[in-house]
This record gives C-alpha cells, sequence and structure tokens, in this order.
C-alpha cells in the first residue's frame, strides 16, 4: 500500500471535529483576523445602539418602583449567563481526557498551526501576548483604580481590584484541580511551565478587559465609549488567540479560559451594581 493511500485512509477514519480542526490550523491566521474584526465591529455597533437609545430615553420620567424589578430582572439574567458559562466550562472538563474527539481536535488543530503558520507571525503574537502577563494586567490594575480612586468613583474602584485579584487566585485553583499539560512548544517565543487548562492569560484577559469595557461605559463620556469597547474586545482576542499560535496552549486551554473569566466578570459586575444600588437607596 503507498504512502498516499494510507495517510488517505487514516485521514478518513478521524473524526470530523479533528478534520476541521486541521483546516482551522491551516487558514489559522485568517480565521483570526475574521474573527477580530468582526467581533470588534459587533461591540462598536452595540455599544452604539445603546447609547443611541440612552439618550432617546434621557429625560423621560423613570418611577422608583420600576427599579427594583429591572434589578432583579439583570440579577437574574446575569445568574442565567452564569450558569450557563458553568454548564459550557464542566462541558469542556468532561471532553478532555486521553483519546477523546476535543483532545485529538486540540492537537491537531495545534499540530496545524506549526506547520502552517509563519514564523514572524508568530513572532508578532509573542509580543503582543504580553499584554495579558502578570506584570502588565497588575500595571493597569493600578493606574486604574488610582484613576477611579482619584474621580471618586471609590466603589468602582474597590470592585476592580477585587475582580482582577480575584480572577488571579480562582485561575491557579482550576489549573491545579485538572492538571492538564500544555501541548508541546519548542519556539523559544514563550516558556510556560504551569498546568494547561484554562488558560490564565485569556481568563485574566477576559477579566481584565471585560472589566474595562464595563468602567469605560459607566465612567466615561458616551463618545468615548465605542472606541474603548473595540479596543478591549481586539486585545482581548489577540492575547487569546495568540496562546494557540504560539502552541503554549491549546484551543479548549482558551475557550476554557474565556468561558470562567466570562462567569467571573459577571459576578463581579452584578456584586458591584447590587451594592451601588442599596446604597443609593439607602441614602434616600
Amino acid at each position: 500500500m503507498s504512502t498516499d493511500t494510507s495517510a488517505s485512509l487514516a485521514a478518513a477514519s478521524l473524526h470530523p471535529l479533528v478534520l476541521f480542526a486541521q483546516k482551522l490550523g491551516e487558514h489559522a491566521l485568517a480565521w483570526f483576523l475574521l474573527t477580530l474584526i468582526t467581533c470588534v465591529l459587533i461591540g462598536g455597533l452595540a455599544c452604539l445602539m445603546a447609547d443611541r437609545r440612552r439618550r432617546r430615553q434621557t429625560g423621560a420620567p423613570v418611577a422608583d418602583n420600576d427599579q427594583p424589578p429591572r434589578l432583579l430582572a439583570g440579577l437574574v439574567t446575569g445568574f442565567a449567563l452564569i450558569g450557563v458559562s458553568a454548564a459550557l466550562f464542566a462541558l469542556i472538563a468532561e471532553h478532555l481526557g486521553d483519546g477523546r474527539v476535543l483532545g485529538q481536535a486540540d492537537q491537531a488543530l495545534s499540530d496545524a498551526i506549526g506547520q502552517h503558520v509563519a514564523w514572524n507571525v508568530r513572532v508578532a503574537f509573542s509580543w503582543l501576548t504580553h499584554l495579558g502577563d502578570v506584570e502588565t494586567v497588575a500595571v493597569i490594575c493600578l493606574g486604574v483604580a488610582g484613576w477611579l480612586w482619584r474621580h471618586a468613583h471609590r466603589s468602582l474602584a474597590l470592585g476592580w481590584v477585587l475582580a482582577l485579584c480575584g480572577n488571579g487566585l480562582l485561575n491557579p485553583m482550576l489549573k491545579h484541580i485538572f492538571e492538564r499539560a500544555r501541548p508541546v512548544h519548542d519556539l523559544r517565543l514563550a516558556h510556560e511551565t504551569s498546568f494547561s487548562f484554562p488558560s490564565g492569560h485569556t481568563s485574566g484577559a477576559m477579566v481584565t478587559y471585560g472589566m474595562l469595557i464595563y468602567l469605560a461605559v459607566r465612567t466615561l463620556p458616551p463618545r468615548w465609549h465605542a472606541p474603548a469597547v473595540m479596543a478591549a474586545i481586539a486585545a482581548l482576542l489577540t492575547i487569546a488567540f495568540s496562546r494557540i499560535f504560539l502552541q503554549v496552549h491549546f484551543a479548549s486551554d482558551v475557550a476554557a479560559g474565556l468561558v470562567s473569566g466570562f462567569a467571573w466578570v459577571t459576578v463581579c459586575v452584578l456584586s458591584i451594581e447590587y451594592a451601588q444600588h442599596r446604597y443609593t437607596r439607602r441614602r434616600r
């Protein structure tokens, strides 16, 4: 039997998800750029539409009795999102064992990226990934907290710091629960020794830049909302994808990092909103 025939038979025996991962890896850069542009544009458009709707409602009387139902609806929606996120996280974790299809797809995607993505592209990602480093996040944390405190947004400053510190504790705990080994990476562009699942850079980016979106909408003039949201989404996705392009994480690690980070951001935002609502009502 010829080598080509053997390769064809081997490919035919692969699960469709594994074959899809291989094809995705062959055109990974194009898919990244498409995803990045789409998400950034959707985020900016959604922000512009929300600001326009808010301007239309400005000046309309809102009864105080309407606020508790709105807050309750927000809390219920938020906790539903947390529940969905937890279910997705559990589903990802459940399918990561040896020989499982998701694990095979992870490896196929990583191998395809290693074969088809140019070296200079990965060098660029090795620089961009530093946007999610602990040192970078720490500088952002202190700078934003100082700005919020200076402008009398002290409850937001406290919520911001607790959100980032909380994720700094949560992610290592999850890593030690699952103890998944990283993909083999010898590019000399990034070196990681901790466990792989979920991605700490990705969850940290989701929490950091997700909270920055919330704070920007809460504190900045409306004309800055869309640019801030678009920049934060671009940074978040670039950090997440960089971990896959550098082969220091599997795609499922990154997906789990996004899910866990999103769930924690939701908890933090709901907690801040609820605390400020209670404080406002007590002062009336």
